[in-house]
């Protein structure tokens, strides 16, 4: 189970303004991710962003973040009851997922033994535990690009990330965008098309972590 900062609701965030209008980033919210860093990154860095409630609320973004920390199987249920996955699927401008968010784009948890968005057609499965590698993986590690793409513009191979996380994305050379090493070598991030996926979190990794932020508001 993930355990990064205590979970909020989408109701408590369904009434906040936007700090920008139309044209910047639009994070879905669906109850399963506290998304309080994540915006005060956003608002450090002057990247405008909204809520989204509703489909609707799509068509006033370009860029989608897909923010989540918890249990991956509870995040896909609150997720299909918001009515948003159709929508999700469809998505052609570029989408963000961190953390939990990310293992959603993946086709199947062994958290909760649940199936998941399938936008990937990979796995997310547990570290194994062990007297060497404590489970969660908690803490700073280095990532190591596998392809080249602006979302990494100007952030060197081998920096740091700030990752809590008990369960990985397996390694699949044809969407890994970024790989990492944890007893196991794993995907910190993927890319398919227009969707993304960070496993660690970039509102906690420093400069680096603001650099991704920025890139993506670029896309």
């Amino acid at each position: 189970m993930e355990t990064f900062n205590q979970d909020i609701s989408g109701e408590s965030l369904a009434e906040a303004p936007p700090s920008g209008g139309g044209g910047g980033v639009g994070i879905i919210l669906y109850g399963a991710g506290n998304i309080f860093s994540l915006t005060a990154a956003l608002e450090r860095l002057g990247i405008p962003y909204g809520f989204i409630n509703s489909q609707e609320d799509f068509d006033k973004f370009d860029r989608y973040i897909i923010p989540g920390v918890g249990h991956a199987g509870a995040a896909m249920d609150k997720l299909e009851k918001t009515g948003l996955v159709p929508a999700i699927k469809a998505l052609k401008k570029p989408t963000l997922g961190i953390c939990v968010g990310m293992q959603l784009l993946t086709s199947y948890s062994q958290e909760g033994d649940s199936d998941l968005l399938n936008i990937f057609p990979i796995k997310t499965l547990r570290f194994q535990d062990s007297a060497e590698y404590k489970v969660p993986h908690t803490g700073w590690n280095q990532v190591y690009p596998e392809k080249d793409n602006p979302l990494f513009k100007n952030i060197p191979s081998g920096s740091h990330f700030y990752f809590v996380h008990s369960y990985f994305i397996e390694y699949d050379k044809a969407y890994t965008l970024l790989s990492a090493n944890y007893s196991t070598e794993f995907s910190a991030s993927i890319w398919h098309d227009n969707f993304y996926g960070v496993q660690f979190h970039p509102e906690k990794s420093g400069v680096y972590g603001e650099t991704l932020l920025t890139n993506f508001s670029k896309l």
